[in-house]
């Protein structure tokens, strides 16, 4: 009998709100991916299909060169050095949740990569977020005194990225990653001088890798990930429209990683 996939679809809504200087909301369907490595790379013919494929043209796909090193070399090997080499515990498995490739074209504003310890609890997160210009930066997220993250868990870091033009790399995020067996949900608040600029979540329920649950999403939304990067410069058209203060782009520093700390777990 074959045995159940690791892998996840993931199909729900991504939420963003502006709170100041002028409100600006929206919402839009989304479908994602949440990939066990282990399972993506040594195991992708479980996973391959006619509608999906691993470093292979299909028409949802996943390519290791898109992710951490970018180069195609093993994302799980690179996680856990990355995580070990600054001074966090190596993880026993990991999910990467990320937009696919659709006709061979993606773009993700986050990727997030889950790493679990042997008993399954989630030991740490890395978010690696990627600009439209080119740029990207991972934020390495983990409780304190070998804490599990919890979904009471509240972990922060400076933002050491420029993402917006419409705000300045300063101020901090504020992250919290729920899980249950069937819904997923990340929380995204960005804080400057203290005062809470952007809300952003992204909700899902978590359905099975299978062929038939991909080629059904697939089909409500063939065209996402071009969206997704056509939506980003229309809201920023709108947020333009609506006088918002403007910032150019500055010079991308070689800095690629920002150590956050957890600030609180809500009860």
């Amino acid at each position: 009998m074959k045995l159940a996939l690791r892998s996840k679809l993931l199909v729900g809504k991504v939420m963003h709100e502006r709170m100041h200087p002028k409100s600006h909301r929206f919402v839009y369907p989304i479908f994602l991916l949440r990939l066990d490595l282990q399972e993506l790379e040594n195991n992708s013919d479980a996973l391959n299909s006619a509608i999906f494929g691993v470093n292979k043209w299909r028409p949802l796909s996943i390519y290791l060169k898109d992710y951490g090193p970018r180069d195609g070399s093993s994302l799980f090997v690179w996680a856990n050095k990355l995580l070990v080499e600054h001074g966090m515990q190596k993880a026993s498995r990991i999910e990467l949740q990320s937009f696919p490739r659709i006709f061979s074209y993606a773009f993700n504003p986050i990727c997030i990569w889950y790493c679990f310890d042997q008993q399954d609890e989630l030991l740490s997160v890395i978010a690696e977020v990627n600009n439209t210009f080119g740029d990207h930066h991972f934020y390495l997220l983990t409780n304190s005194n070998e804490n599990r993250v919890k979904e009471d868990t509240i972990l922060q870091s400076v933002k050491s990225m420029h993402v917006s033009p419409f705000c300045e790399v300063k101020g901090r995020y504020e992250f919290q990653f729920k899980d249950n067996k069937n819904h997923s949900v990340v929380k995204i608040d960005y804080f400057e001088d203290q005062d809470l600029t952007i809300k952003t979540a992204i909700g899902a329920t978590i359905k099975l890798f299978t062929p038939k649950n991909l080629l059904i999403a697939f089909a409500k939304q063939p065209l996402l990930t071009f969206g997704v990067f056509w939506r980003i410069h229309w809201q920023a058209f709108l947020l333009w429209s609506k006088a918002v203060p403007f910032f150019r782009l500055p010079q991308s520093s070689k800095h690629k990683i920002t150590i956050g700390t957890p600030i609180r777990e809500e009860h």
